[in-house]
């Protein structure tokens, strides 16, 4: 486990006793062969614009920096390491000051631009895996949603120390403040709702579901802090074919957007044109003279363009499965720019036209015209030559246009090569409307057999089915498959902040270690060796007459602490569910009830796994 992470119990022991936990301030000496090398992929992932316009910064995920970019000439003038997986980077209102957080190291590495290079000023570690931020008008303050824990918190910029967290839903991955600072928005993917807070307090003020929402993307409030906007996805319950498809009845892209200024129904408008879906939106920007909204489609390659004052937003009842003709059948009020590669991160310049792009896949940052609705310029943030065999996977695992009518991507489901909010029905036990929790692909390899029913013994044919059955498209190369694997088998799991700071287990999990490798729980007897799965087929007693197997296939323990949907059909949404109720050892392979201290020191152990 990173360093970064062993100070969460230091952070919790700090607020506990009253006191903040500060870092140093000033700018430090540099070591410039810390820089990654030319030969590592810079994945971008977002990029943000200084107040006066002169500088660009990127937040690149795969190499763990940060790029500068003057914007008068276009040049790339400078790069930083920062922490680990790099996830939101955004400006202080003073145009300098730069923070990108670190999603695997658990901090925000707080940057200063000085003489046109990046110094690192410090480093706030806050643990649990930040990712979206949002910077108070005064630039004093800034919000950060941590996903492992379904927390916001708070740090002081000036004093570089935590202040205070509070609970908001599910995977809280992006935020916006309102721009005078009285409005917090924060999109709880794993909840599938947008949780409007009181920054003064933290207290949520309401919440506003998405009735089947899954895949929240960033977020951006208007200039008169009455809207937040967003990207998102519907996941529809309704078998996997081409009617349902083309109907936008399983998986369409949206773009909503929730009052600031009181608790009323969300509206939204539907994104996907027949036969030329959207798939897989991710950022969004408006222009300043908010004549345009302007959204990326990772997963079809694309800038979506509206017109913004006259979208035929839709609250209850809508806003219907395909595009509103009046948006399709005008290029003034819809269009679209293909960018190529995998855009992600946007941002407007004061001119209201250009928007500047960060294309993950393409190592670099874009800038787009929106009058001449063209790719204007494209800077190069460094990286290899030649494509490896993984990033080859890479880009089929998140193109859209794999799918049949490009309606969505493998990431589409598996939401960063992990898992997704809600159980889905892929076709793959050979019944229809047995949904069915999504699992993760993190050493995927290693955990044969796969699919909830284990049937799939072969993983090269396993990505041949998903691709021609789950996504309708065509069938994948040998090459293709190859590429896929060779990517699923490059991924690395996110690390577990549930663990000490030289990875060992808190007292508490000790304890549950024991439990779980008793023979009072038997936990161990299925759940057994690296993976924490036998491979093996077992009836517990959850199975459902409609199902076209017998038996369940062990599913692996790692990282069951970011997962909200439990078991296969997803019913229990805590591990306390589980180990108390619906999967309790008293019920599968255990010799007698837990009592309440051995049923807290197992879930301690289950979210150290």
């Amino acid at each position: 486990m990173p360093k970064a992470f062993s100070s969460t119990l230091l952070v919790l022991l700090c607020l506990l006793a009253g006191g903040p936990l500060s870092y140093s301030g000033e700018p430090t000496v540099i070591d410039r062969t810390e820089q990654p090398s030319a030969h590592t992929d810079r994945s971008p992932v977002d990029l943000a614009l200084s107040a006066d316009g002169r500088w660009l910064v990127t937040a690149n995920e795969t190499s763990n920096s940060v790029s500068l970019i003057r914007t008068k000439d276009r040049q790339l003038v400078d790069e930083l390491v920062c922490g680990r997986h790099p996830a939101d980077i955004e400006f202080c209102p003073d145009g300098q000051t730069v923070l990108v957080s670190g999603s695997w190291s658990g901090d925000i590495t707080v940057l200063k631009i000085i003489d046109g290079r990046l110094q690192r000023s410090g480093v706030i570690e806050v643990g649990f895996e930040p990712r979206g931020m949002a910077v108070t008008p005064d630039g004093r303050r800034a919000f950060v949603g941590l996903v492992a824990t379904g927390q916001v918190t708070e740090i002081d910029l000036k004093n570089r120390s935590v202040l205070r967290r509070f609970d908001v839903g599910n995977w809280p991955r992006y935020l916006t403040l309102s721009p005078d600072g009285s409005r917090l928005a924060v999109g709880c993917g794993g909840s599938g709702r947008i949780d409007v807070i009181d920054p003064v307090t933290g207290e949520t003020l309401y919440d506003e579901p998405l009735a089947n929402g899954i895949n929240l993307g960033h977020m951006i409030s208007s200039a008169d802090g009455t809207y937040a906007y967003f990207t998102w996805m519907v996941y529809r319950t309704n078998p996997i074919n081409v009617g349902n498809l083309r109907k936008g009845w399983l998986l369409a892209s949206r773009i909503g957007r929730v009052r600031l200024d009181g608790s009323s129904y969300r509206e939204a408008i539907s994104l996907d044109v027949p036969r030329l879906a959207v798939a897989d939106p991710h950022g969004i920007v408006i222009s300043r003279d908010e004549r345009r909204l302007v959204a990326s489609a990772s997963g079809t390659h694309e800038l979506l363009v509206y017109r913004l004052h006259d979208l035929p937003f839709v609250g209850v009842g809508g806003p219907g499965d395909l595009i509103d003709r009046r948006l399709q059948n005008d290029q003034d009020r819809f269009h679209r720019i293909e960018v190529g590669g995998r855009p992600m991160g946007l941002r407007m310049a004061d001119d209201s036209r250009t928007v500047y792009v960060a294309n993950y896949l393409r190592n670099s940052v874009q800038v787009v015209d929106l009058d001449s609705r063209k790719v204007s310029a494209e800077i190069d943030l460094g990286g290899p030559q030649e494509k490896t065999l993984a990033r080859r996977g890479m880009e089929i695992f998140h193109d859209g246009e794999r799918s049949l009518d490009q309606w969505y991507s493998c990431h589409s489901c598996h939401q960063y090569s992990g898992i997704n909010s809600r159980p889905m029905d892929t076709m793959n036990d050979g019944t229809e409307m047995t949904l069915k929790t999504v699992l993760p692909l993190f050493e995927v390899s290693s955990t044969g057999p796969w699919t909830w029913h284990g049937w799939q013994d072969d993983l090269e044919s396993a990505m041949h089915k998903s691709m021609t059955s789950t996504m309708l498209g065509r069938n994948p190369s040998d090459r293709d498959v190859r590429a896929l694997l060779a990517y699923l088998d490059s991924l690395e799991p996110p690390p577990n902040p549930f663990r000490n700071s030289d990875g060992s287990l808190s007292d508490a999990a000790h304890r549950g270690q024991q439990v779980f490798t008793s023979g009072k729980a038997g936990c161990a007897d299925c759940h057994n060796g690296p993976q924490f799965t036998d491979g093996k087929i077992h009836d517990v007693g959850s199975g459902s007459d409609k199902d076209y197997y017998d038996g369940y296939n062990t599913p692996s323990l790692r990282g069951v602490y970011r997962k909200v949907r439990l078991l296969h059909t997803g019913r229990a949404r805590s591990l306390e569910r589980v180990v108390s109720d619906l999967h309790s050892p008293e019920k599968v392979a255990g010799e007698g009830q837990l009592t309440e201290q051995e049923t807290a020191d197992l879930i301690e152990y289950l979210k150290s796994l």
